[in-house]
C-alpha cells in the first residue's frame, strides 16, 4: 500500500506539472470509486476548474480547486497516479483518466480497485478524522508519549491507525520500530520514556528517508513518471521475512497482526513486553 512516503512523492512530483492547469474532460471507467458525489455529477463538476494548489494529508492526496471545492484521492492498495501524453490511452486497471489542458493527463491506475475518489466542498467529511502528521511541527516526543499512554494494544497496531498519526502505514511502522529497537508486540502504553524518544527518532527518520529515496517500489508503486522509486533498498525489516538482519545476522520473522504481515528481528528487538 502507498504509505507517507509514496503519497508525498506523487504530490512533489505532480503538482509542478500540474498546478494552474485546468481539468476538461474525465474518463471514468470504475464508476464505483467515486464516493462523492455521483459519478455523472463528479465527472461535469470537475470540467473547467483550475488547480490551485495539491497537499497531502496522511495517505490521501488533496487538489483545491478553483471552484472552491477539493478534489480528494486516495490510492488505498495498489493505486498510482501518473502523468502520460495526452495521446495516451488507458493501460490495465485504469479507474480514471484526468484530460487536461496541456500535453499530459493524469491517471490514476488501480491494480486492486480498491482506490477512492471524492469531489466535496467540506475535505474534513473525508479526512478531518485523521491523526496528527508525523512530520508536521507539534508531532514531538511529549505528543507521541500522550498517544501511547493511554493504549494498551501493541505498538505496530498503533502506529497503523490513521486515526493516531496519519500516514505510517505496514511497512513503515515495522522499519521504525527496527530504528528504535522496540519490540512490534510490545504494549504502547508500556514503552519507556527512553523507548518513547528512539521510536519518535525512528518514525521521523524513516519517513524522511523514504522520501529522499522516492517511495517503496516492492509491489504496483511507480512514480508519476512511471518509474520506481528506491526506498525498498534500505529497509532493514520490512519484506524481507527469513533473510538476516543486517546488524546481527539473525533471520528476519514474521508475524500477523490483526491480518497484516508484520517483520521484526527478535534479537534487535526483544520481547520485553
Amino acid at each position: 500500500m502507498p504509505e507517507l512516503p509514496e503519497v508525498e512523492t506523487i504530490k512533489n512530483e505532480v503538482a509542478p506539472q500540474i498546478r494552474g492547469r485546468r481539468f476538461v474532460g474525465v474518463e471514468l471507467f470504475r464508476p464505483k470509486a467515486v464516493h462523492e458525489p455521483s459519478p455523472e455529477a463528479f465527472c461535469q463538476r470537475l470540467i473547467g476548474q483550475e488547480i490551485m494548489a495539491i497537499w497531502r494529508r496522511g495517505k490521501y492526496l488533496l487538489f483545491r480547486l478553483s471552484g472552491g471545492q477539493t478534489l480528494i484521492l486516495h490510492l488505498k492498495m495498489s493505486g498510482v497516479l501518473l502523468l502520460r501524453d495526452a495521446s495516451c490511452g488507458p493501460e490495465n486497471h485504469t479507474s480514471a483518466i484526468f484530460r487536461l489542458d496541456g500535453d499530459n493527463d493524469l491517471h490514476f491506475v488501480d491494480q486492486r480497485r480498491f482506490g477512492a475518489m471524492w469531489l466535496t466542498e467540506d475535505q474534513n467529511r473525508v479526512v478531518g478524522k485523521l491523526g496528527i502528521e508525523p512530520l508536521g511541527p507539534s508531532f514531538t516526543p511529549a505528543v507521541l508519549g500522550n498517544l501511547l499512554s493511554p493504549r494498551r494494544v501493541a505498538i505496530k497496531v498503533l502506529l497503523c491507525d490513521q486515526h493516531a498519526i496519519a500516514g505510517i502505514g505496514n511497512m513503515y511502522a515495522d522499519e521504525a520500530l527496527f530504528a528504535a529497537r522496540i519490540h512490534p508486540l510490545k504494549k504502547a502504553n508500556a514503552l519507556s520514556t527512553d523507548e518513547i524518544e528512539r521510536l519518535h527518532r525512528g518514525i521521523v527518520k524513516v519517513l524522511q528517508g523514504g522520501i529522499k529515496r522516492k517511495g517503496a517500489s516492492v509491489n504496483t508503486y511507480r512514480r508519476p513518471d512511471g518509474g520506481t522509486g528506491k526506498a525498498h533498498l534500505e529497509f532493514q525489516v520490512a519484506h524481507r521475512r527469513g533473510e538476516s538482519c543486517l546488524y546481527c545476522g539473525s533471520p528476519i520473522q514474521r508475524v500477523s497482526l490483526r491480518g497484516r504481515g508484520t517483520h521484526f528481528c527478535a534479537r534487535c528487538q526483544p520481547d520485553g513486553a
